[in-house]
C-alpha cells in the first residue's frame, strides 16, 4: 500500500513538471511568435496579400505573396538574396540629362529665313528628365519585358540670338526684337511635360548590376507649363524678365524613345514626330533630346 501510494506521488510530480515544461515551451513559442509578428508589416490588396518581413538580428528583409484563392506564399527574395538582384526591373525610373534642340521636316537643325529666330544655341540648352514611377512586366526569363511609367520632361531652349519669342495679333508665335538699352545675357524659352513611357527592353544578364541593357518604344507627353526668360543688364543692373504664356505649344504629344547602357548608367534620345507648335500658329519643328540616364532601379 505505502509502495502504491509512493508510485502515485511519483508518478503525479512527474507529469506536474512535464506540463510546467510544455506550458514554458508554450510560452516561449507564443513569445517568438508575438516578436515575429511584431517585425512582419501585411499589405492586403484586392488579389493579393504582401507580408514584409525585417530580421533586425540578420540585417535582412524578406518579401513574401500569397494570392486570396491560394494557400501558399510566394518568396520574392531578400535583400541579400540573387533572386531579387535578378528579377526582371526595367531602367526608367531615375534621372537623365542631355541636350535638346529642334529639327524641321528635313531633320535639319539649322533655322534659316522666316524661322532663323527659333535658331538655338545647343550647347546650351538642356533637357533634363525626373522619372519618378515605374512598372515593370516580365516577358521571358527576366530578361525581357515591358516598361512603363510616370515622369515629368524639363526642356531649356537656349536662342542663338538676342530674341525671344511672341504672339502676333493672329495668335502666332512670331520672333520678338528686344530692346536696344538691354545688354543680353540669356534669352531662353522654357518647357514641361509629364511623361509617359511604353518601352520593351533587353538585358544580356538576368544580373542587372551588370550587363547591357537596350530599351526603345513610344513615349506620350502632357504639357504643364511653358514661360520665355531673358536675363539682362541694364544701367549697371542685373535684371529679369519672364512671361508664362502657352506659346501655342502643343498640349498633348508623342514620339519614339530609346536607351542604351551598361547597369545603371545609359545613353538615351527622343524624337517627337509632334510639332512643337500647334499647326500654323508656329514655325513647323519636332524636339530632340540626347543624354545620359542613371537609373535608380
Amino acid at each position: 500500500m505505502k509502495k502504491s501510494v509512493l508510485l502515485l506521488a511519483i508518478l503525479i510530480f512527474t507529469l506536474g513538471v512535464v506540463a510546467q515544461e510544455n506550458k514554458t515551451d508554450v510560452d516561449t513559442m507564443k513569445k517568438e511568435l508575438n516578436e515575429k509578428k511584431a517585425d512582419t508589416t501585411k499589405i492586403l490588396l484586392k488579389r493579393k496579400t504582401v507580408k514584409i518581413i525585417e530580421d533586425e538580428d540578420e540585417g535582412e528583409t524578406q518579401i513574401y505573396v500569397k494570392r486570396h484563392d491560394r494557400d501558399d506564399w510566394e518568396f520574392l527574395g531578400d535583400d541579400n538574396s540573387r533572386y531579387s538582384s535578378s528579377r526582371f526591373r526595367g531602367s526608367w525610373s531615375g534621372f537623365s540629362m542631355g541636350l535638346s534642340n529642334f529639327v524641321d521636316k528635313d531633320f535639319s537643325i539649322s533655322r534659316s529665313g522666316d524661322n532663323e529666330f527659333m535658331d538655338l544655341n545647343t550647347g546650351k540648352s538642356w533637357n533634363m528628365n525626373i522619372n519618378f514611377a515605374q512598372y515593370s512586366i516580365n516577358l521571358g526569363n527576366n530578361k525581357f519585358g515591358l516598361v512603363t511609367g510616370l515622369g515629368l520632361e524639363f526642356n531649356f531652349y537656349r536662342f542663338d540670338s538676342d530674341n525671344s519669342i511672341r504672339k502676333d495679333v493672329d495668335g502666332v508665335i512670331i520672333n520678338q526684337d528686344l530692346p536696344e538699352t538691354w545688354n543680353i545675357e540669356k534669352s531662353k524659352f522654357s518647357t514641361t511635360y509629364a511623361t509617359l513611357p511604353i518601352l520593351f527592353e533587353v538585358h544580356t544578364s538576368s544580373d542587372q548590376n551588370s550587363g547591357m541593357v537596350f530599351a526603345a518604344g513610344v513615349i506620350g507627353g502632357a504639357k504643364l507649363g511653358s514661360n520665355t526668360k531673358v536675363v539682362y543688364k541694364e544701367s549697371g543692373d542685373k535684371k529679369k524678365d519672364k512671361v508664362r504664356n502657352d506659346y501655342n505649344l502643343n498640349p498633348f504629344r508623342y514620339g519614339i524613345t530609346a536607351r542604351l547602357g551598361v547597369g545603371d548608367w545609359l545613353v538615351y534620345g527622343t524624337y517627337y514626330l509632334t510639332p512643337l507648335f500647334e499647326k500654323n500658329k508656329g514655325p513647323e519643328l519636332y524636339p530632340i533630346s540626347v543624354g545620359l540616364a542613371l537609373s535608380f532601379e
